[in-house]
């Protein structure tokens, strides 16, 4: 007897050892990484993408759920929840005579067990498994109060696909958040849990799911939650369910950042940290650039035009403003989710701006003479290259500032041969191009774009040059936040106010020695996703940092030649769409390829940047008509316009050290009589020093006076400056005979 007592003794403290043994603590519920979505926001605070891999998921507090949504799971799930002590002996006979008639372990579960199942043990069907659970329940009740478990509950099931928590379903189903849910709504949430396949409304038979909900709301008054009234309001209240698609905006940006979070933090904590993302983007500018280009791109088929890309930024702090990668991401038949703006293409004359920002920066100026005229460059192994202007044609002597306002390809060519490739090269890096490497893979042709670049790349070069020369950051994030408010980055900008007084904005948080990996403890005390607070662009008073790799005063006689209307009037006509009414201010530039599959269109003034793009994804040439002026300009004008259009003109500020003076367009000199004379912006130390003589432009005594601006001086004349024209450079280097190559 004893014996037998001893046995079922000791099998008996084997067997509860067996259940307790690894058994979680409860304490494992608040400590575990929970998956949480992380959220990119635009810059005022609009919901742009939900990231999460297996499990969507936005936990909030059970202040913040409404009472008829607690009470809806509670009558389905557990009405006995608030006096049980973790499980229910009433719900377990219920279930044992329910498995003994189906022959199988499953039901009498509490709210307590499901939480303990799904978040801390496995989902199998043993007699063990079951008896552990209990325990745990226990465990639980006697950690935790009975409100905690509830909100931990909520925020923890599954209610179908990767919706978990009351939340991210709520949002899921009605397109809303749970502290708006209606009476109706909560009880069809209510539910899901049991089977959110079956009951799914969204399913292969909804009615199933509304069944559900009227039996939801039955039990709601069976256990005196709602009224008669209240139920029979809820069943006859309206359900609007949102379409189920992909809910993101700006697609291409967001995948932009996403990649670049998760280059900084890894794919782990970008797919299930939490993280609350402000980013740049001005989701009303977003708006704007998509719906300017999928007009404008239909109005282009007919040019054989079938997509756009635009970027749009603060030039002054990097900061980016609006991202079209392509006309429609979701257009897998044109490849639309391939994102231009950070795809290599060729920039056509749009990458010349590099090129005079190197001569301009070494003794050549604005007013420095260079032939419009054929011309052919040798290169050792390779056939005679002679460059082409768009139209065919040519025109004769300009200035520097002629052949960049009218963009002639000739005069930009032999400015490369005068002073070599690998130095446009070092421009171009420095000004932020980041794919030019190696100079031996490019020759002469890298000034008329032979070179790819990313369209991003292209626009930190504009906004370098309307940055007076300091080159900003790419900014795309504005503040890193993890879902419990902690600041783990954040933008930081000097500010100068009207006083010149610096504060700081946007400040940084202090380092913190919390590993990244641990973003997502602590369930309980996780916030809800509070409210971004509205963050305007940076005014253009800002030092936001960045390194000054072009002398200022050289940019300010970039802007001022591309914003001059009157000088490229020659080229473009003097009412084109290079034109921004009320806004004499804006500097723009177009480009197009060779071969027709790349035009572009970029211009800024000290606010706005809007670079653009218009081709094929699959890189097929367009009509031959198709250029800058008619692809990529008319979204940019129409871009530019809007984002201006309630904006004052504000003009560019001179800098130090520059100086303007009255030429002779003829020679490069300074002006005499005789001679038509244009105004010219010099650096102070490369100013002219010498005139053009009258005599050279003396006119016989029966020319009329009208015909002044027909005159054209001696070749003899053109050498009079040496060093300020380009052709008298390219001999003096490769001499007469020799054709400058490869260099």
């Amino acid at each position: 007897m004893i014996f037998i007592f001893a046995s079922g003794f000791f099998g008996g403290v084997l067997f509860w050892f067996y259940i307790l043994k690894d058994l979680p603590s409860p304490q494992t519920l608040t400590q575990r990484q929970t998956p949480v979505s992380t959220k990119i926001y635009d810059r005022n605070g609009i919901l742009l993408y939900n990231i999460y891999k297996d499990q969507n998921r936005t936990p909030v507090h059970l202040s913040d759920i409404p009472i008829h949504v607690k009470l809806a799971t509670i009558a389905v799930e557990d009405a006995e929840f608030y006096s049980h002590p973790g499980f229910s002996i009433r719900g377990i006979a219920r279930a044992g005579l329910k498995n003994v008639k189906e022959r199988q372990l499953s039901g009498g579960s509490t709210i307590t067990q499901q939480l303990v199942k799904n978040a801390l043990l496995t989902s199998e069907k043993t007699f063990v498994r079951k008896l552990r659970e209990v325990v745990l329940a226990v465990k639980v009740e006697l950690t935790f109060n009975k409100d905690e478990i509830l909100e931990m509950y909520l925020n923890e099931v599954g209610y179908g696909g990767t919706s978990y928590g009351i939340q991210e379903a709520s949002r899921t189903y009605f397109g809303k958040d749970v502290k708006n849910l209606s009476l109706a709504e909560a009880a069809l949430l209510a539910g899901l849990p049991k089977s959110p396949t079956e009951y799914s409304p969204f399913g292969v038979n909804p009615d199933l799911a509304f069944s559900r909900q009227k039996e939801v709301l039955n039990l709601m008054k069976i256990n005196g939650f709602i009224t008669s009234e209240q139920k029979k309001e809820a069943e006859g209240g309206e359900i609007k369910l949102v379409d189920q698609k992909t809910d993101i905006k700006a697609p291409h940006f967001v995948m932009y950042v996403r990649q670049l979070l998760e280059e900084k933090y890894g794919k782990s904590v970008v797919e299930s940290g939490g993280l609350e993302i402000t980013t740049s983007l001005d989701y009303q500018i977003q708006k704007l650039a998509e719906k300017v280009v999928a007009e404008e791109v239909e109005k282009l088929a007919k040019l054989n035009v079938s997509n756009a890309a635009v970027v749009v930024m603060d030039p002054a702090t990097g900061e980016i403003l609006a991202m079209v990668g392509s006309k429609n991401y979701f257009d897998a038949q044109n490849d639309g989710n391939v994102n231009v703006v950070v795809r290599l293409r060729q920039p056509g004359s749009s990458i010349k701006v590099v090129n005079y920002a190197y001569a301009l920066s070494n003794g050549i100026s604005a007013g420095s003479l260079v032939n419009d005229a054929p011309i052919t460059f040798n290169v050792e192994g390779q056939p005679p290259y002679s460059p082409k202007n768009y139209e065919g044609g040519y025109r004769g002597t300009l200035t520097i500032r002629s052949a960049l306002a009218e963009s002639r390809n000739i005069p930009a060519v032999k400015v490369l041969a005068s002073y070599g490739v690998s130095h446009m090269i070092e421009m171009g890096q420095k000004l932020g191009i980041t794919t030019w490497q190696d100079p031996s893979n490019y020759g002469l042709s890298l000034t008329l774009g032979g070179g790819e670049v990313k369209l991003i790349d292209l626009a930190r070069v504009y906004a370098t040059i309307a940055n007076y020369g300091k080159r900003p950051e790419l900014v795309s994030t504005l503040k890193v936040v993890d879902y419990k408010g902690k600041a783990l980055e954040e933008y930081k900008c000097e500010k100068q106010d009207e006083n010149n007084q610096t504060e700081l904005v946007n400040q940084g948080p202090e380092d913190s020695d919390e590993p990244i990996n641990r973003i997502t403890d602590n369930l309980i005390n996780t916030a809800q996703a509070s409210q971004s607070a509205l963050i305007s662009p940076a005014s253009k008073t800002e030092d936001c940092g960045g390194e000054q790799v072009l002398d200022p005063r050289v940019s300010f006689i970039i802007t001022d030649i591309l914003k001059d209307n009157t000088t490229r009037a020659p080229s473009f006509g003097t009412n084109s769409l290079l034109v921004i009414p009320n806004h004499k201010e804006v500097a723009v530039k177009t480009g197009t390829s060779n071969d027709l599959r790349d035009n572009l269109a970029i211009g800024y003034n000290q606010k706005y940047l809007v670079a653009v793009w218009v081709g094929n994804n699959d890189n097929s040439p367009m009509s031959r008509i198709a250029s800058g002026v008619t692809g990529a300009t008319p979204i940019w004008n129409k871009i530019m316009s809007a984002l201006l259009a309630q904006e004052e003109n504000h003009d560019w500020q001179v800098p130090e050290g520059l100086i303007q003076v009255p030429i002779c367009p003829y020679t490069g000199t300074l002006a005499c009589e005789g001679c038509p004379t244009k105004m010219e912006w010099f650096l102070e130390e490369n100013r002219p020093t010498k005139a053009c003589s009258p005599e050279w432009f003396k006119k016989p005594d029966d020319t009329p006076d009208d015909a002044e601006e027909n005159l054209q001086p001696t070749p003899e004349i053109r050498y009079l400056n040496p060093g300020q024209f380009i052709d008298q450079i390219l001999e003096e280097r490769f001499g007469k005979k020799k054709k400058p190559g490869r260099n």
